[in-house]
């Protein structure tokens, strides 16, 4: 995303479907980025427990 700062890259563990972590850059927290990645890991792990194709975007929690 243009203008936005890479936080870094998660793999889905089942698919192997990569997904960006990007902040705004006024907001760049390493600590929130972290969080995020366990946040968005447990998210692609119960979409492939249900069959569920990952979205292209997903809203990550603050």
């Amino acid at each position: 995303m243009v203008g936005f700062q890479e936080m870094g890259t998660l793999r889905c563990d089942s698919c192997g479907e990569e997904f960006l972590i990007n902040h705004h850059p006024t907001s760049v927290d390493k600590w929130v980025a972290d969080k995020q990645a366990k946040w968005l890991e447990k998210v692609l792990a119960e979409e492939n427990e249900r069959d569920k194709k990952h979205p292209d975007r997903i809203e990550l929690p603050d």
